[in-house]
């Protein structure tokens, strides 16, 4: 007989879905861990889709669908998702910071366990394609499609730089109005765009933008937010205003940067980006009450929980899981979705098919640089992330997280 249980799912994993699902303290929210993996798993997914590494000759450059499709602009509304990892970060650090005072434990300690387990698994990604990049560079590699992979591998430690300086600045944050930062935002864009200001004005809105999730994730945290009205508010201004942008401000469509376009929505972020990310998060608020419903069921609750544990390691090596599965493939020649220019829905379709191998690619690199986010204690894999309390509750999140 075969060890399947119910709806096809194996028992022993059913068995260790119950195991988590006990373990949980019962008022944990389990809705900010679920926001949490869903922010993660779009950046990836959306990573895995619209970036691709074309074989021209010798060299390898980066291209993208949203380059020769335009229309395909919608799968960026999809999967660009960091204003809601944004949000959920800016909870997340006022609600630690104010257990942390209540606890008696002082700003720099607080801060430096934070930052600890931010960056550790930097250095695994670090100290590994500081090898390949020499190892490749003396076997004769072009210099330049080198530097396209590297630059690939470590684009995703500009997010951890912004996350990490908005994290120290907690304390300053923690009762800032939103839309102070939006003004910036705001202002930014109509020196740059509308008077002829200096384009370098627009790294001001590195900072200011995704200051705007940060602080609506600390206006979360002082119980502001728990009305479905604002979420209603920020889903329906937000997307009225993007629309507005789009459509009679000459903003990109497209969420995502698109290699050889003019203007990026996202590098460095544009008042269109933000406002969306508005709309992201009043989507996110208002799937609360439904995310902790569906987080009751043991399996779904164990995959969350498993997606948080490993977030960091998931969000920094996904592109070098991309790269490595690229670099293989040459072995057998151009493949279809894999090497060949992305300007057609035969691209698409062949993609899509790619995906398991790239989720498979990025399990061996969790396999082998895990340790790194979990600190390498025996058993740590079943712990909680943190324990959250939904706002009202009246106790503080317990000292544990990420």
């Amino acid at each position: 007989m075969t060890d399947i249980g119910v709806r096809g799912v194996p028992r022993a994993l059913r068995r260790e879905a119950a195991r988590i699902g006990a373990a949980t303290p019962a008022d944990r929210d389990r809705a900010v861990d679920a926001l949490r993996a869903f922010a993660v798993l779009g950046v990836v997914l959306g990573h895995w889709l619209v970036t691709a590494l074309v074989a021209d000759g010798p060299a390898l450059r980066t291209a993208s669908p949203l380059q020769h499709m335009p229309w395909l602009a919608p799968i960026s509304w999809l999967f660009q998702t960091l204003a809601v990892f944004f949000l959920v970060g800016g909870h997340v650090a006022t609600r630690g910071y104010a257990s942390a005072r209540a606890r008696g434990v002082p700003y720099h300690r607080w801060l430096t366990g934070r930052l600890t387990r931010l960056f550790k698994p930097v250095l695994a990604v670090l100290g590994l394609w500081t090898v390949a990049a020499s190892a490749l560079l003396l076997s004769g590699a072009e210099f330049g499609t080198v530097r396209t992979l590297v630059k690939l591998a470590l684009s995703p430690l500009w997010f951890l730089v912004v996350f990490a300086a908005l994290t120290a600045a907690t304390p300053l944050l923690a009762r800032l109005n939103p839309l102070w930062p939006l003004a910036v935002v705001l202002h930014v864009d109509l020196l740059r765009f509308g008077l002829g200001g200096p384009s370098w004005l627009g790294w001001v809105n590195v900072a200011a933008g995704w200051m705007v999730p940060f602080t609506l994730g600390a206006a979360w945290t002082r119980g502001e937010l728990e009305r479905r009205r604002a979420g209603w508010v920020l889903l329906v201004g937000g997307a009225a205003a993007t629309a507005g942008l789009v459509l009679w401000a000459g903003y990109p469509a497209s969420m995502v940067g698109v290699p050889g376009e003019g203007l990026s929505n996202l590098d460095p972020p544009t008042l269109a980006v933000v406002t969306f990310g508005l709309a992201q998060c009043g989507l996110a608020l208002l799937l609360r009450a439904r995310l902790r419903q569906a987080m009751r069921g043991p399996v779904a609750w164990a995959a969350v929980a498993l997606v948080n544990l490993s977030a960091m390691t998931v969000f920094l090596w996904h592109q070098t899981a991309l790269m490595a599965t690229t670099a293989t493939g040459l072995l057998a020649g151009r493949l279809p979705g894999l090497h060949t220019r992305p300007d057609g829905l035969d691209w698409v379709g062949a993609r899509l098919l790619w995906l398991p191998v790239f989720a498979l690619a990025l399990a061996v690199c969790w396999a082998a640089f895990r340790s790194f986010e979990r600190g390498g204690g025996r058993g740590r894999g079943s712990k909680v992330v943190r324990e959250h309390r939904p706002a009202g509750s009246g106790t503080a999140a317990k000292a544990r997280h990420v």
